[in-house]
């Protein structure tokens, strides 16, 4: 493998990290991966494994999350599945699982972050510490809302996904894009990158590939435009603008209306489903 690009953890500890490129996969590899992956979660600056609203960005994140939240949760529903057994991997403080169970869904979470489950039993959702603790259930719908790329042992993982999905049942993953014009602009600035907590960086290609292993298909993808404006922002702040959210906007802005041609978007969501 050959080295791609040089990045740092911008938000929580500073440490410089190297992305290799596997070619055959057209993935990347965060390199070094740390032992103890928790101490880099374990920040009020990981704003996911908090309902923090403090500061401006967190505001801003929260408003977004709100709006995905009502898009995730109808890409569930229109699954038009019999039982609508739900299973949300990497469920954070439990809000897309709040709103999936206000839609009918019978819901079941998994979280290895303490203070993150602990934040979604305030809110009635009992979550899991790890798959192990399914028992062989089986779902018509599992989600990975920007969670691949925090899962270490790759395709054991997957494996072990695909192994709780009903055999008609739908898998959506939703990922960061190296290959988005944001992507491109940033570079090691892009916030995308995530490093270490993110192990991996996804293409198209990568995720077909990485599931073709494990019999399973893209049928559908579909982009978050939200991603490009917020990434675009925590990028500019990661090279000190002070204009951040002017400059965030238009490069967001960009980055869509190319994604529109290319269909490079800087997150995608992709829906997948057993292969024939």
């Amino acid at each position: 493998m050959k080295l791609f690009l040089k990045t740092k953890d911008f938000s929580v500890s500073g440490e410089s990290f190297e992305l290799l490129k596997d070619e055959d996969l057209d993935m990347l590899i965060t390199t070094p991966q740390p032992n103890d992956l928790a101490l880099y979660y374990d920040s009020e600056n990981y704003i996911s494994h908090t309902d923090a609203k403090t500061s401006f960005t967190d505001r801003l994140y929260q408003t977004i999350k709100r709006r995905n939240l009502k898009n995730k949760t109808q890409i569930a529903d229109n699954q038009n599945v019999e039982h609508k057994n739900l299973l949300d991997i990497g469920a954070g403080t439990g809000d897309f699982l709040v709103s999936a169970k206000s839609n009918g869904f019978s819901v079941s979470g998994v979280e290895p972050n303490e203070k993150a489950r602990t934040n979604a039993a305030s809110k009635g959702i009992e979550l899991h510490k790890d798959l192990g603790e399914l028992n062989g259930m089986q779902f018509d719908v599992i989600t990975l809302w920007h969670v691949l790329e925090h899962l270490p042992n790759l395709d054991q993982q997957i494996e072990q996904i695909v192994s709780l999905l009903k055999e008609d049942g739908s898998l959506f993953v939703a990922v960061p894009n190296f290959k988005s014009m944001d992507a491109k602009y940033y570079k090691n600035f892009w916030a995308g990158y995530d490093v270490p907590r993110h192990l991996w960086h996804f293409s198209r290609t990568a995720i077909s590939k990485l599931f073709e292993k494990h019999h399973m298909k893209v049928v559908r993808t579909r982009p978050m435009l939200f991603d490009a404006f917020y990434v675009s922002m925590l990028s500019e702040k990661y090279k000190g603008n002070p204009f951040y959210l002017i400059s965030a906007f238009f490069v967001g802005l960009w980055s869509n209306f190319s994604a529109w041609f290319t269909k490079e978007h800087s997150s995608i969501i992709y829906e997948l489903k057993r292969a024939e």
